[in-house]
Order: C-alpha cells, then sequence, then structure tokens
C-alpha cells in the first residue's frame, strides 16, 4: 500500500481539492463573526494558505485555471444579467463615465508616478494604465440582492468595459513601445480584430444559441453549451488583440435575452459560479499576498501607500462626479465606487508584464526592468486594499441600494398587494416543464413558495395506477421548480370531474392564477375551449392562462398581446397586465401591443414606466386574424387576453379564436388569457361582484356559508 505524501506543500489533488472546499465552506462562517465580508474572508484564507503563509498550497497551474475562469465567470455574469434595454439607453451615460474615469486614474496615477515614486514616463504611463483598470470584485454581492439592474449598477458596467479596454489597449502599446513592434500594422490589426470578433459574439452568438436552446432541452447539455460559447468568445477576444475579460462580457450580453432570469439554467450558472469558480478566483487573488514583501525595505511600503492612497482618490473622484454628474444618492455613489475601486487580476497582469520587460543593465550585470521588484510587491498590499475598500463599501451600498427598491416596489400605487398563489393543473408530462417555466416567469417578488401543482386521478382507474402516475406527474413538476429555486406543492385529488378537482382546490389553497397546459403538437379543440374550460371559468373566477408552449419562453424575441376594447374597465385588468409586464422583464422579450385607441391611450399613461419601450398599434379586426398573422414571426410568443360572455370586453368574435389560432398560429407560442371579472353567476342567473384579489379577506366559514347560498363554485 503507498504511503500518503503529507508533506507541504501538499501534492496529492484530492486533498488539495478538499482544503479549498473546505476554506470556502467555513472562512465566511468564522470570520463573519469579525464582520469581515466573505469576498474578503476567502482573500485572506489564501493568503493563510498560500506559499507565503502556513505554505499549505502552491498556486499552480490548477488554481490559476480555475481562478481565471472566476474571472471570466464574473464578467460572463455581469453581460448576463444588466438589463440591455437600460444599458442601451444609458450607453452614452456609460461612455461618458468610462472615458474620465479612465483619464482621471491614469492622469494621476502618471503624475505620482514621475514625481513622487520617480518613474521613467514609459514606468509612468504604465503606473496609470494600472489606476485605471479595475475588477467587479463586487459584483458577486450585486447579483445576490438582486439589484444587477439598478441604473448606477449598468452605468459601471458599461464604464467599466470602457475603462479596462482602454487601460488594455494603453499596455498593449508600451509593450509595443519597449519592444519595437509599434506600427501601423498592429493597430489595423487591432481595428479588424476587434471588430470581426464583435460582429461574431454579438450577432452570430444569439441564433446559434437560440437554435440550440430550442432542439435541446437537456439542462446538462443546455449549461455545457453555454460555458462553451463564453470561453470560446474569450478565446476570440484574445485572438482580436484585447483580454478574455471582454469576450467573456460581450458572450453574457449576447447570451443575455435567451437566459431569463428566473430560468433553471440561470439558476444553475449562478449556483456553479457563486459555489465553486468565483471563490477559486478570490482564494487565488490571496495566494499572492506576501506580507514579508513587505518588510524587505522602504521603497516597497512607499510604492504601496502611494499607488493604494493615489489609486483610491482617482476612484473616489470619479464616483462622486457620476453622483453629482447623473443624480444617483450616496448609497448608489457607494456601489459605484464599490466596483471600481478593487483592482486584482488586471492590475497583477500589468505589474507581471512591466516587471518582465527588461530595458537595460547595470554596469554589474543586473536587468534594469520597467518595473521593479518594489513595485511588484508593493502592488500585492494595493490589491489586498483595494480588495477590502471595495467590498466594505460597495456592499454597504448595495444593501442600502437593495432596501431601498424593495420599499419602492412595495410603495408603488395601483400594484396588486395580494399574496400570488399560482395553480398549474399538469395532465400531461410533456408540457410540465414549461407550464412550471411560465409559472416562475409570470410571479414578481423574493418569495420561494406560492406555486402548487395538481393532478386530477381518474377514479375509474385502479388506485395503485393512478397514484404512480400522479406522482411521476407531481415530481417531475417539483425537479422543475426546485431547479429554479422555487418550492412547489404537489395536490392529488381523485374525481371523476376534473372541473370540480380545480376548483375545490383553488377554494382551498386561495388561488389566484390557474395555468392549464395543452401540448404543441395538439390544436385547439371545442371540447377544450368548450363545456369543460367554460365551467372552469364559470366555477373559478381567477385569472387563468391557457398556454400552449411551441418553444421554450427564453427563446422568444417578441411578445405580442391582442386586448380587446374596455379590458381595462375591468376589475381583473391590473392583475393580468401584471402577469404580462413580469413576463416581459423576465424574458427580456420586446412586447407588442394590438388594441383600441383608448386601451392604447391608457396603457401609455398608466404603464409608461414599466413597459417603456413597447410598441402599439390599433386593432379592430378581431374577425379576421389573417391581418394579425402576416406580421406574426416563428419567434414570438402570441397573447391573447380573452373574456367570460356577458362582460364589458367580450365580444362573439372570441369564439372564433381556436379556428384563427390552429389555422394561422400552429408554429408559435399562445397564451389565452381569462382575466378576474364581475358578471352573471353560473347557476342562478343573479348580478354578482367579485371584490378585487386585494381587498377580498374572507374566512373559509364565510366562504362556505356563501358558496351554500348562492351556489357558486370557487368564488371568493
Amino acid at each position: 500500500m503507498t504511503l500518503l505524501d503529507l508533506s507541504l506543500p501538499l501534492k496529492n489533488p484530492v486533498l488539495q481539492f478538499s482544503l479549498i472546499l473546505l476554506i470556502i465552506l467555513f472562512a465566511p462562517l468564522l470570520l463573519s463573526r469579525l464582520k469581515i465580508p466573505s469576498l474578503i474572508s476567502l482573500i485572506i484564507a489564501g493568503a493563510v494558505i498560500g506559499p507565503h503563509g502556513l505554505n499549505l498550497m502552491l498556486r499552480d497551474s490548477s488554481i490559476i485555471l480555475f481562478g481565471t475562469v472566476g474571472l471570466l465567470y464574473i464578467m460572463f455574469l455581469a453581460g448576463l444579467e444588466i438589463d440591455v434595454a437600460d444599458f442601451r439607453k444609458n450607453s452614452t451615460k456609460s461612455i461618458l463615465f468610462g472615458l474620465y474615469t479612465f483619464l482621471i486614474s491614469i492622469g494621476l496615477g502618471m503624475v505620482v508616478a514621475l514625481y513622487i515614486l520617480q518613474f521613467s514616463p514609459l514606468s509612468s504611463i504604465l503606473i496609470g494604465s494600472i489606476f485605471a483598470s479595475h475588477t467587479l470584485i463586487l459584483y458577486p454581492v450585486i447579483s445576490k440582492l438582486g439589484i444587477a439592474k439598478n441604473k448606477a449598477v449598468n452605468v459601471a458596467i458599461g464604464g467599466t468595459i470602457i475603462t479596462d479596454t482602454l487601460a488594455l489597449l494603453v499596455l498593449a502599446v508600451v509593450v509595443g513601445i519597449s519592444s519595437g513592434e509599434l506600427m501601423s500594422g498592429f493597430w489595423i490589426r487591432l481595428v479588424i480584430g476587434v471588430t470581426l470578433f464583435g460582429l461574431v459574439v454579438l450577432l452570430l452568438f444569439p441564433v446559434i444559441a437560440r437554435w440550440f436552446f430550442k432542439r435541446f432541452d437537456d439542462s446538462v447539455l443546455q449549461y455545457l453549451f453555454v460555458l462553451a460559447m463564453v470561453f470560446f468568445s474569450g478565446f476570440l477576444a484574445e485572438a482580436a488583440g484585447v483580454e478574455a475579460i471582454i469576450g467573456a462580457f460581450l458572450g453574457g450580453l449576447a447570451l443575455n435575452r435567451l437566459i431569463p432570469r428566473t430560468s433553471p439554467l440561470m439558476n444553475r450558472i449562478k449556483f456553479v459560479g457563486n459555489a465553486i469558480f468565483i471563490p477559486f478566483f478570490l482564494i487565488g487573488v490571496g495566494m499572492l499576498i506576501n506580507i514579508q514583501a513587505f518588510f524587505k525595505g522602504y521603497e516597497t511600503i512607499k510604492v504601496a501607500l502611494v499607488v493604494t492612497l493615489a489609486a483610491t482618490v482617482a476612484k473616489y473622484l470619479s464616483a462622486w462626479i457620476t453622483q453629482k454628474l447623473f443624480g444617483f444618492s450616496l448609497d448608489q455613489r457607494r456601489l459605484i465606487f464599490g466596483l471600481i475601486s478593487a483592482h486584482a487580476a488586471l492590475a497583477l497582469a500589468t505589474v507581471m508584464i512591466g516587471y518582465n520587460i527588461v530595458t537595460g543593465y547595470t554596469p554589474t550585470g543586473a536587468p534594469v526592468r520597467l518595473l521593479d521588484e518594489s513595485v511588484l510587491n508593493g502592488t500585492i498590499l494595493f490589491i489586498l486594499v483595494t480588495c477590502t475598500l471595495a467590498t466594505v463599501i460597495g456592499e454597504k451600498g448595495a444593501r442600502n441600494v437593495a432596501l431601498a427598491e424593495a420599499a419602492g416596489d412595495a410603495a408603488k400605487p395601483g400594484q396588486p398587494t395580494v399574496e400570488k398563489r399560482i395553480l398549474i393543473h399538469t395532465n400531461d408530462m410533456k408540457t410540465v416543464d414549461e407550464l412550471v417555466n411560465l409559472s416562475v416567469t409570470v410571479r414578481s417578488g423574493k418569495t420561494r413558495n406560492g406555486i402548487y401543482a395538481m393532478h386530477v386521478a381518474d377514479n375509474s382507474l385502479p388506485d395503485e395506477t393512478a397514484e404512480k402516475n400522479a406522482e411521476k406527474i407531481l415530481e417531475m413538476a417539483a425537479v422543475a421548480a426546485s431547479s429554479t429555486d422555487n418550492v412547489l406543492t404537489g395536490l392529488l385529488r381523485y374525481d371523476n370531474d376534473v372541473v370540480n378537482g380545480i376548483a375545490g382546490v383553488i377554494r382551498e389553497q386561495k388561488i389566484t392564477d390557474l395555468i392549464l397546459g395543452l401540448h404543441h403538437q395538439n390544436v385547439l379543440t371545442d371540447s377544450f375551449l368548450g363545456s369543460s374550460s367554460e365551467k372552469i371559468l364559470g366555477r373559478s373566477n381567477v385569472t387563468t392562462f391557457i398556454y400552449k408552449p411551441y418553444q421554450p419562453l427564453s427563446t422568444i424575441k417578441r411578445t405580442i398581446i391582442v386586448i380587446p376594447e374596455d379590458a381595462e374597465n375591468e376589475i381583473g385588468f391590473a392583475l393580468w397586465m401584471q402577469r404580462v409586464i413580469n413576463i416581459i422583464k423576465n424574458t427580456g422579450s420586446k412586447l407588442m401591443v394590438y388594441a383600441s385607441k383608448q386601451t392604447i391611450a391608457y396603457l401609455k399613461e398608466a404603464y409608461a414606466e414599466n413597459i417603456p419601450n413597447a410598441e402599439y398599434k390599433v386593432f379592430k379586426e378581431w374577425d379576421d386574424f389573417l391581418v394579425l398573422s402576416r406580421e406574426i414571426k416563428h419567434d414570438d410568443n402570441l397573447i391573447i387576453v380573452m373574456s367570460r360572455k356577458n362582460h364589458p370586453s367580450y365580444h362573439s368574435k372570441m369564439a372564433r379564436i381556436p379556428a384563427y389560432l390552429n389555422r394561422y398560429f400552429q408554429k408559435n407560442s399562445y397564451i389565452l388569457i381569462y382575466p378576474v371579472q364581475t358578471g352573471i353567476t353560473e347557476d342562478t342567473g343573479e348580478d354578482t361582484h367579485i371584490q378585487p384579489l386585494k381587498t377580498s379577506i374572507l374566512n373559509v366559514e364565510n366562504i362556505r356559508k356563501m358558496l351554500d347560498k348562492i351556489k357558486l363554485g370557487g368564488r371568493r
């Protein structure tokens, strides 16, 4: 039997990986008692176990590999989670922010290096590029807090691409001057390479990804495909002459609309990144820290203090100007400062390149480097201090911004405040995943509960067979929900009448939304929108969705909604409209509204802030959907707002909708929405008024008494 080698540094890969995982698990827990942020705790842990600490592990190729993956992952998540519409709208602000941040930082860096540190002009330019570049080390915190779409974050991330690109360009120029290769051919190759790289990633990658997601729904394949796309875009960036992090960001931007925030794929991407790759990167940064190097001489301490202080002042000044220029709050300024003031991978790479450039030799034969050892050692302290400062200040601002956003959402007028309880009727395994995805997409808020899946087992089948079929379907629904980090409650009912089963669950669980599914190979028939559906709609006055998922929601480019006249005057309008807004926000699709002039005017007035980029067209051709079919494309999702009989927005032409859908829209996903309405009861013919959900406070006993009185199932 071979004896285990326990000598230091550790060489056993199993033991090395175990140690890393233990650090990722326990370091944040232990150091949190000292009020040390989790990001900094991992950097400190890396310094302790690294070659300059206890020498438990070397910063070998495996640490470098995983660390590189973690850095690219951070940039990829930034591009993936950014609000593309806001990013475009704020592009001028981002460019302006990036330019003056770069100029302030590189200018102050050059002045400090020239006149305080007494460096050469070329070395001073390199120090300035270190000041200008930064690493989005705070982004994992922002992602967890759910404020990635905040305007300040969008401006800071957009500016990061500008500053880092310009800083890397300065680095390339300095290297070219040092080696004597800076000629016109360099600039031609750079411009052509960057242009081709940008066109391939931003135009070709979305086409390839949409094709892949339509044809392959396996979760493992989708995740591997995304990783391959991200790192290939990083390689293309390097081939074009810029750093891989630029490619990772653009790769995330290219896949942004194809990976919804609420999708299982997004949950897996975040989980793996936050659990493995990003912590590896932080631990790898910590392994670079050599405390002993700070005491080797006065020059190292001088460089570290001067560079750290000057760089921090430059970034603070940029954040302060941004706050005043764009009207941001104090916490948004802290957030911006946290995003742009941390220096890690790019600073280290720049220093290493400068250290390896030999500009001459002393009389004794010693090499004269562009950046000497004092700068190399001082940069390590620079990295530690700036990462700590950025995390402490940025995290405080991020948490306050998150609290302010939550308070603002709660205080918005006209928003339904009732707890959302969504019921999915599952009777076909092939539609379960997409029905669950729709239920997650239409929800808002951060609660993980509130989704129910029910299956009505046929009493005519043997109990064992019916129960086994139901268990399979409900288990599949639970797995689909858990993959999006949501909790689904499975409900099994035995009943010969599906309508009775659904109405009973709606009443018992206080359901607010009902989702019914139709397999993509089937068509709407009279039986589906006939007696059974009419009974469900008549006995359960909740917002109801009938969904045919021809393709995944994530691959939808446009959402086209057709709204009947007077729909805005009914009590359920705000409820279903909020669900549609959630679909638009969570899928990133473009909204096109077909409605009457009065409805369009109301939407523009009441929902301009929620759907700022929507397009509106006057639509009156309910008796001829061929007009609409000419404008529908394969990647469009059609939503038709329906109505129950004898209600203000109902008209007889709605009876033709199934025929129109079967004739013109067989290769499109579509959703029929039946809103909460007032009207005439099914059994008594009496006028009844269903209270808006946000004011309904009837208890179970009152419901039972009311049902006994008017014989109306599902009224609350």
